[in-house]
């Protein structure tokens, strides 16, 4: 498979794909950003393993402490040297990228749902980071559903704000207007005749930018 998917031509406009295990479909897209990006962060990593064993040894204070590292005792220096030929290896995989599917779907559709992926994971991290929302522990079909109905709300509130400030061009990302929007005051006013009025304080330029977004209320 690897002699495969190497021996294909690196062309940006054209997908790979062959079968596996009876079922399943490999799709093999290249991207020369996706190339240039492989090689930087090779290139950056290669350049902090010289930089730290310049001297072609290791020592016990070079040895990364985390995990079972820490059980290793060095009682003298060990010579240490970098792979030029797995370097090398590696550099033949620069913008190359799988992806495994046992549908039917075209491969391009494939390709475009995988990098949709983002967009889920995203709304993941915002739902238990951004809106704190905790990890409820229910017992119940109808409990569960209404923490999960809880937490779709939030999050299409917090995109529907987010398409607001995109579309009323305010440069400001979600939370940081949310931020803002907490600073913001309302004064309630008693009139003579009984009735009240009320007025949004605005008073830095940061809480003017939402001015649009802001009820026109009296």
């Amino acid at each position: 498979m690897c002699d495969w998917v190497l021996g294909l031509p690196k062309d940006p406009d054209k997908l790979h794909e062959t079968t596996i295990n009876g079922d399943e479909r490999i799709i093999v897209s290249y991207s020369n950003s996706r190339a240039k990006k492989d090689a930087h962060n090779r290139e950056k990593g290669i350049a902090r393993l010289r930089k730290a064993y310049v001297s072609g040894k290791v020592s016990k204070k070079n040895i990364n402490q985390r995990g079972y590292n820490k059980f290793l005792v060095v009682e003298d220096e060990v010579h240490v040297s970098i792979d030029e030929q797995k370097i090398a290896e590696d550099a033949r995989w620069d913008g190359l990228k799988s992806f495994v599917t046992n549908t039917d779907l075209e491969a391009s559709v494939v390709i475009e749902r995988c990098h949709e992926l983002w967009g889920v994971e995203r709304a993941f991290r915002v739902v238990k980071g951004q809106l704190e929302t905790r990890p409820i522990f229910h017992f119940t079909e109808r409990r569960i559903e209404a923490h999960i109905c809880i937490c779709f709300m939030a999050y299409k509130v917090y995109k529907e704000l987010e398409r607001l400030l995109k579309t009323l061009g305010i440069d400001l990302g979600v939370d940081k207007a949310m931020d803002i929007a907490k600073t913001i005051s309302t004064v309630t006013f008693a009139l003579s005749d009984g009735l009240t009025a009320h007025q949004i304080v605005l008073t830095t330029p940061e809480q003017r930018l939402l001015t649009p977004l802001l009820p026109s209320i009296g």
